[in-house]
């Protein structure tokens, strides 16, 4: 594979952890695959924390919650970009969308970048059986129109057959028509194939769970879930979970004054829905109508709860079939999803609503005991069911962390090597991670200290940035192809602040050049949580960016 020269916007924090023990009792686990853990990696499309287990009273997820009752979660855990296909590729390989140069949909970075080792394939190197259903790599020249096989999975990955109808005319309107809708709440015997994609992932995961229960080698299964992904298209009795007089506004549903025009993202893909065209919404800033608003957040929220049962039927039966004692689950989603936040919708921002995720690990005997004999971990709960209790996670951490940091902290707690840490320029080295490693966090006995580590929470930082062609909203503002970037949106997150400037890019080089500042953004989190009130022409501007580089 070609390694093309350096040329990065950020020169990364980064560590390496040299050895861990990651048994109790400070026993070291052998590197084989005879006592080795399971891994079962579940990823969201298009998930924020809007879940019960992250203070959200109102989004009913029983099961998910259930799994953050068992588990270590993550409470400020962010993305490196908002979408799909460059942050996935991101945590995937461990590297950062500068080193993977992927910020749209267009190239696939073993050609484009480099040779770079992802998380399945580490695992199937080191003896594990790694398999795929659903959305876990984006689909298309993204990840080789393979899903990145046959480097990274042990057989082809399986994708639904009732997918290629997400974007079709499927969803009844109320002229009694088929349309191709943004909302689409659908009677599931109605629709093609009478099903829908993520139902079709849970059975295809569960069988292969089935089948893994007596083999002699471990498994790393990814199961990637679509919804929330738009458009919604769930069963339209989760509706009757959020009953529209429930549902209110974004807080903060306007366009805040001091938001430069660059940081704004115009929701293109929303408006090219046909019940979104025939509202008739000015371009670029709206706003959509508030009973229509509503109808999003809506249907937004039912989508998670349909979510919430495929997940839980999911992690029921790694309980029905005695694996849970045996399988380290991690749950997470590729970025977040605004819901008319800064009149903002969808992602294709740095805002804390576009990046920041759930990220959660079950990890059988440290976050949680193991199960007894005929004891269930996860039992299916029916959100339905209003007599069911809000369950408390189990673990947390507040802690800033980065999607990637999946690589490094999936290996060390399965028992592997932990990769090392990546250097800069890191184009010709194929195993190696941008991401710190999160093992510190479970406690294990003998760890050494990380000398990239900060001792103090204040000093702990995620990184994520986005691209734009121009510095105003237009057509294209919100997914840029490559040769169109004029511009990188590189992004500060610390527990104080949030901190923005978007610069010069040239897409040839992949250079971007920090004297040439269009505008930046300045939010202190703990006075303005919402991120309304930029502060950034009231401060030292880009002089104060440049002291914050690492």
């Amino acid at each position: 594979m070609p390694t093309p020269g350096s040329g990065r916007g950020f020169i990364w924090l980064g560590l390496v952890l040299s050895s861990v023990c990651v048994a109790l009792g400070c026993e070291t686990q052998a590197n084989s695959t005879t006592d080795a853990l399971n891994i079962l990696l579940i990823i969201v499309d298009d998930l924020r924390p809007s879940l019960g287990c992250y203070g959200d009273k109102l989004v009913r997820s029983p099961n998910i919650d259930q799994l953050a009752s068992h588990s270590l979660l993550f409470q400020n855990a962010f993305a490196q970009q908002a979408v799909c296909a460059p942050s996935r590729v991101s945590f995937l390989t461990g590297r950062r969308p500068d080193t993977t140069r992927l910020y749209d949909f267009n190239s696939y970075w073993r050609v484009h970048a480099g040779n770079f080792s992802t998380i399945p394939q580490y695992f199937k190197e080191n003896g594990y059986v790694t398999m795929s259903v659903g959305k876990v790599f984006h689909p298309g020249i993204t990840s080789n129109h393979t899903d990145d096989s046959p480097y990274s999975w042990s057989f082809p990955p399986y994708h639904p057959s009732s997918e290629k109808y997400e974007n079709t005319k499927t969803c009844r309107g109320p002229d009694g028509e088929l349309h191709a809708n943004l909302l689409c709440p659908v009677d599931v015997v109605d629709v093609p194939e009478g099903t829908l994609p993520d139902k079709q992932s849970t059975e295809q995961a569960i069988q292969l769970l089935e089948k893994m229960k007596t083999s002699a080698s471990p498994f790393f299964l990814a199961v990637g879930y679509h919804k929330p992904h738009i458009p919604f298209r769930y069963p339209k009795e989760f509706q009757k979970l959020y009953p529209l007089e429930n549902i209110t506004l974004a807080p903060d549903s306007e366009v805040p004054d001091g938001l430069p025009p660059v940081a704004y993202n115009p929701w293109m893909d929303i408006r090219q829905r046909e019940d979104v065209q025939a509202l008739n919404i000015s371009v670029p800033y709206g706003p959509i109508p508030v009973e229509f608003q509503r109808k999003i957040r809506q249907s937004y929220f039912a989508s998670v709860s349909y979510l919430d049962t495929q997940v839980g039927r999911l992690l029921s039966a790694l309980d029905d079939l005695q694996l849970a004692n045996s399988t380290i689950v991690a749950f997470t989603s590729d970025h977040g999803w605004a819901l008319g936040e800064h009149g903002e919708w969808a992602k294709y921002s740095n805002f804390d609503v576009a990046t920041h995720v759930p990220l959660m690990f079950y990890v059988p005997g440290r976050t949680a005991s193991l199960p007894e004999a005929g004891e269930k971990l996860f039992p299916y709960l029916d959100p339905f069911d209003s007599a069911s209790e809000l369950m408390e996670p189990g673990r947390q951490s507040m802690d800033l962390v980065e999607l990637v940091s999946l690589f490094p902290t999936l290996a060390g707690l399965a028992g592997l090597q932990v990769p090392p840490r990546c250097p800069v320029p890191s184009f010709h080295v194929e195993l190696c991670r941008e991401g710190k490693n999160l093992l510190k966090h479970f406690r294990f006995c003998d760890l050494e200290e990380d000398p990239y580590l900060p001792g103090n929470p204040r000093e702990l930082i995620a990184y994520s940035q986005y691209p734009r062609p121009a510095d105003f909203p237009q057509w294209n503002s919100d997914k840029p192809s490559l040769k169109d970037i004029k511009i990188m949106g590189y992004s500060i997150r610390t527990i104080d602040y949030r901190y923005t400037v978007w610069v010069g890019f040239n897409p040839d080089e992949f250079l971007a050049n920090f004297s040439d500042i269009h505008a930046g953004e300045l939010y202190f989190v703990d006075s303005d949580p919402l991120q309304d009130h930029n502060m950034y022409n009231d401060s030292q501007g880009g002089d104060l960016f440049q002291l914050l580089m690492p």
